[in-house]
């Protein structure tokens, strides 16, 4: 029998750790191991309980979710952070994923989004639609201000030609199935590509793999009217 996927839910308010942790109680596949109150009781208890998933607020009080999730990536490189936010915080959400977040969702997610997202941020991808995280992303490089960070020039450079193109397509939005069509090689041979592109990028995932794409200017940022 496969044993439950571990959650840990950080959020300050103990209404939405409730909230959280009433939706997932009907399934039999989650356990909620831990809830807590802020950034730090966050990691203290992923330390203690090794959640496979934890659901992190970005904003929290004495340490944010952010530097929480910096540090879970670093000390605890298997568990899975799923960031909560609202569509409106652009920057936070970026900079959540950038800290080693699989993801993120709204407050407002019903509980089937929620135990859907789980599922997927378990299987080990990122659970933001890849074309709403191509636009999240293309607003946030191009305002005014922001600096760029990108990844060192000797890991983008010793990319093959089929790996730069196979990042380019998850840049633009595009999905494993679609970037195989468009190249004419099967989903499995995309895949090994995307593993050797994360490893030489030094990139966790989807969502980081899309902030160095734009970063990088490896694609051009598309400006809202």
């Amino acid at each position: 029998m496969t044993p439950p996927i571990k959650v840990l839910i950080a959020d300050d308010q103990a209404l939405v750790r409730r909230g959280l942790a009433l939706m997932l109680a009907p399934e039999p596949d989650f356990e909620v191991v831990a809830e807590a109150a802020d950034g730090d009781e966050a990691v203290r208890l992923a330390h203690e309980h090794r959640p496979d998933v934890v659901i992190m607020d970005i904003r929290m009080p004495v340490l944010d979710g952010i530097a929480a999730t910096e540090r879970l990536a670093a000390e605890q490189p298997g568990c899975r952070v799923l960031a909560l936010s609202t569509f409106d915080m652009d920057e936070l959400v970026v900079a959540a994923l950038r800290a080693g977040a699989c993801g993120f969702l709204p407050k407002d997610i019903s509980p089937e989004e929620l135990v859907t997202a789980l599922r997927v941020v378990h299987d080990g991808e990122a659970i933001l639609a890849p074309r709403l995280l191509t636009r999240l992303i293309s607003r946030h490089v191009t305002a005014p201000g922001h600096r760029a960070t990108p990844p060192a020039p000797s890991h983008a450079d010793g990319l093959t030609p089929r790996e730069r193109e196979v990042w380019r397509l998850i840049a633009t939005g595009l999905d494993n199935t679609e970037i195989a069509d468009r190249l004419g090689v099967s989903a499995s041979t995309v895949k090994n590509h995307i593993t050797g592109l994360f490893a030489k990028l030094s990139v966790r995932d989807r969502a980081q793999a899309v902030i160095a794409a734009y970063e990088t200017g490896l694609v051009a940022a598309r400006r809202e009217a």
